[in-house]
């Protein structure tokens, strides 16, 4: 699928610093994109590069400058990665504490596909809270990147900037643009 607006929601992990590789990604399929970032994830990413990339300001506050729209452009998909431990918590319970989080729990209500590629060490992903998020969020209908099926797994504690290379960026964006395919396949052959 070409085109399409991609919605991206950063946390606050050391992957968040390659954001611009799902943004490379998306561009080269034609597609725009926005970034919103955790209020801790702005401190993760270089905001001028990625508002220069993207041709939109990087949104973490409610708080919009003036210019600068108030609401998101309408979203075809949504990428939320790297998806942190207590962030995919809060989604799962529709926390909506912060405006990133806002975000997410209005685009999943308004049922925009959506996927989380997490980035949390073994012993995170084993408490059950996140399991239990996990599953709550499939259930959902949200497609969360974690799991052999997917070749993406939890790595051991104390490891994750050796994993920050390998973060599956180009795999979120297909997943995401696959998502948004069936989506728009199903809504023009009921229409």
């Amino acid at each position: 699928m070409t085109g399409g607006h991609l919605q991206i929601v950063i946390c606050a992990a050391g992957p968040a610093a390659d954001v611009t590789q799902l943004i490379s990604a998306a561009q080269k399929h034609s597609w725009t994109t926005t970034v919103t970032a955790t209020p801790n994830g702005i401190d993760f990413i270089d905001v001028p590069a990625i508002e220069e990339l993207t041709g939109a300001a990087v949104r973490s506050s409610y708080r919009v400058s003036s210019g600068d729209r108030r609401s998101l452009p309408a979203a075809d998909a949504l990428v939320i990665a790297p998806a942190t431990y207590n962030s995919i918590n809060k989604i799962a319970l529709g926390l909506a504490d912060n405006y990133a989080m806002t975000s997410v729990t209005e685009l999943i209500g308004r049922q925009v596909p959506t996927v989380i590629v997490p980035f949390v060490n073994a012993a995170l992903a084993a408490r059950s809270p996140f399991r239990r998020a996990v599953a709550s969020l499939r259930d959902e209908g949200v497609r969360v990147l974690l799991g052999p099926e997917d070749q993406w797994e939890p790595h051991p504690p104390g490891s994750g900037k050796d994993r920050q290379r390998t973060f599956p960026w180009t795999t979120a964006f297909e997943t995401a643009t696959g998502l948004a395919h069936a989506a728009r396949s199903a809504t023009s052959g009921h229409g």
